[in-house]
Parts: structure tokens; sequence; C-alpha cells
């Protein structure tokens, strides 16, 4: 899963059933078991051991990939069950040799990945009817709870050792950093007295009172626990809508790599290293979609909306983990709107369809991805460009837009009824009712008309773009534009960011984001937890950390 190029790493993000290293996928009829096997020298880089089920960023990438393809190749699996192969071990949580070895911004995104892998799970649960059932059958700690946490219910082994338990603030003088804290009060409405002493109770809480306080639905002694999960697993089935559907293959990427530039055969990604951007290009399809679901189906991966989302997820991932230099996004389209509209239509049309309801619900994931992205985003309107409907939202996500008024050269951009709710942020809104915050009723007047584009003055005095410049000042203008934007702090960038993205309520979704963005983010460069003396640094040596106990 690891390259070098003029020794920078290079992390793959995909990856097969068949290569996986740490986890065990079998699919029995309507249910799949998902089976934590981490083999403890097989870490993503040399310097620490995966004992205890513990995980690094390999580990995940495949328990994502796993994600998708039971969503996508085995749409009729109704319960996923989750369990560990180790002997009285479901899983030590993410490695923490790893994590003090790693550099800070390795740290943040390893977190936001395993966020959004999470995520992803109750995403399924959700959207797809495939619920999952965290069989913990032995001790459960830190990552490997907030694993469990994901899930939609938890059966425990009560044999009189196993627990469950979040000990990062009293051992590692850290935060849980996959959602943990939040999943805990918001998600399963556990007391917040009983919370503050299980986050604070390092061992754990086991048995009988680990059901009583709601940190797991049941627990079972090990002569009748796989009974215990046979019987929820079954239990689940019969309450989740069968889908007798056949599955379509995610078939392998088309992509080529070199140092500065990755060629998909929808997306382009081009780095400039002097300038610290990276610009990220997507093309329209080259024909219409067919209209029946039934020849959607039949071209699987290759269906344009699938395909080109796909490759943006695996360009984001490898931005983020592999480009930790790069500063702005400058995202730009090429090709026939008409043609992405064409999808639209397709992907409006039939979101009962097993397959399009799929595909729109990872194109929503992907847009999410590229929301949380601690990058600057300015999205690029010129000549040539197709943002429109789907692609549009691309432009919604950015943090600014420019688009080229020149008569000579016409541009335009349209919305469809794709960009009325279909793909929702992480606190629940379409981008386009969040960006006229201020005025409730403006979306539903800009998507009255589903036909309608909007040349420069349009869009402009729509405010679906931020600059529209003529082609004297275009040029100058989105130059001075990044210029100004990677000269500034990316410290101060990746926090304003984040709080100007978001407006209105919160989900949990939106905090557990938020929470790791300010407080995690904080928390990882303390000298209490990563200085000399810092509890994640002295981990699992004999010297006690030393903290500074002045508050903030």
């Amino acid at each position: 899963m690891s390259t070098k190029t003029e020794n920078r790493p290079v992390r793959s993000f995909e990856t097969h059933p068949d290569h996986y290293k740490h986890w065990k996928l079998s699919i029995e009829g309507d249910v799949a078991r998902l089976t934590m096997d981490v083999q403890e020298n097989e870490p993503m880089r040399p310097g620490y051991e995966l004992k205890l089920n513990s995980y690094d960023l390999g580990v995940d990438i495949e328990l994502h990939d796993a994600i998708q393809r039971l969503r996508f190749e085995h749409p009729a699996v109704r319960c996923v069950i989750v369990s560990g192969a180790t002997d009285r071990v479901f899983c030590a949580g993410a490695n923490i040799n790893m994590l003090g070895t790693s550099t800070h911004s390795f740290k943040v995104n390893f977190c936001k990945f395993t966020n959004e892998t999470r995520l992803s799970i109750e995403d399924a649960s959700r959207n797809s009817g495939q619920r999952y059932l965290a069989a913990v059958n032995g001790a459960c700690a830190g990552g490997g709870y907030e694993l469990a946490l994901a899930c939609d219910e938890i059966v425990l082994i009560d044999d009189g050792n196993s627990t469950v338990s979040l000990p990062e603030t009293p051992l590692l003088a850290v935060l849980p950093g996959t959602g943990g804290l939040t999943r805990l009060v918001d998600k399963r409405k556990v007391r917040r007295d009983l919370a503050d002493v299980f986050c604070t109770t390092a061992e754990g809480i086991k048995g009988k009172r680990a059901v009583q306080w709601g940190l797991v639905e049941e627990v079972a002694p090990k002569s009748r626990f796989e009974e215990a999960v046979d019987k929820r697993a079954r239990a689940i089935v019969e309450s989740s809508p069968a889908r007798s559907a056949e599955g379509i293959e995610l078939t392998p990427l088309d992509k080529k790599a070199d140092e500065d530039v990755t060629e998909y055969s929808h997306v382009s990604v081009r780095i400039d290293r002097d300038e610290r951007t990276a610009t990220l290009t997507l093309r329209a399809p080259d024909g219409d979609s067919p209209t029946d679901p039934a020849q959607v189906r039949a071209l699987g991966a290759g269906w344009w909306p699938l395909a080109v989302f796909r490759e943006l997820d695996d360009a984001l991932l490898h931005l983020r983990l592999n480009e930790e230099q790069i500063g702005l996004i400058l995202v730009k389209t090429e090709g026939d709107a008409g043609r992405v509209l064409s999808h639209d239509a397709v992907l409006a049309d039939n979101a009962e369809d097993w397959f399009i309801g799929e595909v729109r619900w990872m194109i929503a994931r992907t847009l999410r991805r590229l929301d949380l992205t601690a990058r600057s985003i300015f999205a690029l309107i010129e000549p040539g460009s197709c943002f429109a409907g789907t692609l549009f939202e691309l432009a919604l996500s950015a943090d600014r837009s420019y688009m080229l008024d020149d008569p000579d050269q016409p541009v335009s951009l349209a919305l469809s009824r794709m960009n009325d709710g279909a793909y929702e942020m992480s606190h629940g809104a379409s981008r386009l009712v969040t960006r006229f915050y201020a005025e409730p009723g403006k979306a539903g007047e800009l998507l009255a008309d589903a036909t309608a584009r909007f040349d420069p003055e349009e869009a402009g005095d729509a405010g679906l773009v931020t600059v529209v410049a003529d082609d004297i000042d275009y040029e100058d203008e989105v130059r001075l534009a990044i210029e100004e934007r990677v000269s500034l702090s990316p410290d101060a960038l990746t926090g304003m960011e984040a709080s100007l993205r978001f407006p209105g309520a919160e989900s949990c979704d939106s905090k557990i984001f938020g929470r790791l963005s300010a407080w995690q983010n904080w928390i990882f460069q303390r000298p209490n937890a990563v200085g000399e003396k810092g509890a994640l640094t002295l981990y699992g040596k004999p010297e006690r950390p030393s903290f500074d106990y002045r508050r903030t």
C-alpha cells in the first residue's frame, strides 16, 4: 500500500478483499461478517507493531473498501457483524506507537479518515439498510470502542475481564479521535455524569453495568456469546426490507500517476509545488446517460457519475495524506454541461433504484469529504466549464468562486434537481440552502426553473458566484487571490474555513468534525500530550508524564 517517489511516501487508498491483510470478509446470504484479524508485523510503515488488533491507516483503508463493496457488490446483505479474530481481544484502538511517531498533520488526517469511515457505516445503515452489529468478543478500547459505537448495536462478551473503554484522556492526555465522546452522549444518549466517569476510567466498564449505563445493548457469557450475536443478527435481518438485487463490481480505477500529475479517466490532478496549489479538473461524460435503470446498472462502475466521483474521492485522499504542503485546491470542470444534466435527470428520476440510489449516496459522501478537507478551495468557472447540477456542487463547496465574463467566450452555469437537497452536507443542509442561510426562500426560487442557465451577470446577481471579472481583469484577479491565499497561515486558514463552511444548526456528524478540527487539533500539539514528558510520548515507558496544570 505504500511506495516512494523521490523519498516521499505515497499511500494508495485502493485495495480489494483478495489483498486484505487485516480483515476477513465473508458473505452468508443476507448476513456479512467482517472479522478484524490485524497482522501485527504488517504495519503501513516500519517502526511499530500492530499488537492486540490495534490499527493504523492501512487497516482502516481495508475497512473503508469493505464498507463500499458491501453496498455496491452485495446489496442483498442486511446485517454486517463486526468482530475480532483474536481470542479475548476485539480491538485495542489506534496504535499508540504509530500515533506517537507520526507528524501532527498525519495524526489529524488519520483521525479524519477514520471518522469518515465510521460515518460511512452509519450512512450504510441509514440509507442502504445494511445495519451493523458489533460482536465485542474481548477487550475493546479507544478507537475499538469508537468502531463499535458506529454500529447500530453492540453485544459484549461477559467473561469477567472484557470491557469497553475510552482511556485516551487518563492514559494519553488526548481525546478519543473518532467521535467517541460525541457518539456517547448524542447517539447513545449516555447520561453526561456517567459518561464523565466512563471517559476517565482507564480500565473501562464491563458486564451488567455496561448495559445499565447504555454503553452496550447486551452482554452474554462466553458459552452463549455466538448464540446471542446470531439471534440479534437474525432480528436485524427480519426488521430490514429485503433486497434481492445482484450487485455490481467496483473495478480498479484507471489511474496513471507521476510526481506532479495524476490522470484518471475523468479527473486530473496537477501539482504546482512552487505555488503550493493543486488543480483538480473533472471532465463531463462523452455522451448522454441511458434513461432505463437496467441499462444504467449494466454500465456498472463505468457509469459516469459513479466513475467520476470514485476518482474524485481517491484524488482527495491523495491530496490529504500525500501532499501536506499543498494548501489551495483550484477546482475546474471541462466538457458539455448538457451531458452532465442528462445524467442528473437519471439520478433525480430513479432515486428508488438500488444502484442509482447508492451512486447518489456515494456522491454525497465524496462531496462531504471535499467539504471537510483542510485545504482552501477556489472554483474557477472558465470557457469550456461544465459547472452544472451535480458538478456545480463543487463550486458550492468552494470557499470562493471566480467566473470569467467574456462575450467572445461564453461561460454559464446551471442548476438541476440534484442541487435540491440530494447531497446533504455534514450538518444536514444542502449547499445551496447553506449558501443562502440569510435568505431562506432563495434556494427554492433559484431551483424553480430546473432548466435555467446563468450567464456571468445573472450568476453574479443571483449570488451563485463570488467574483465575476471581465477578460481584462480575470487573470490578475485570480492570480492575486491565489498569491494572497497561499501566503497566509495554514493553521489559521484551517480554523477559519472549518468555522465558515457550516453555518446553521449542528448535527452529530458536524459536531464530530468540528471538535476534531478544533479541540483534537489543538490537544495533539500540547506538551501535556506530545512534549518530552507528555503522556502520549511516554506511553509504555517506565517514566510518568509531567503535566503543566494551568487551565486555559
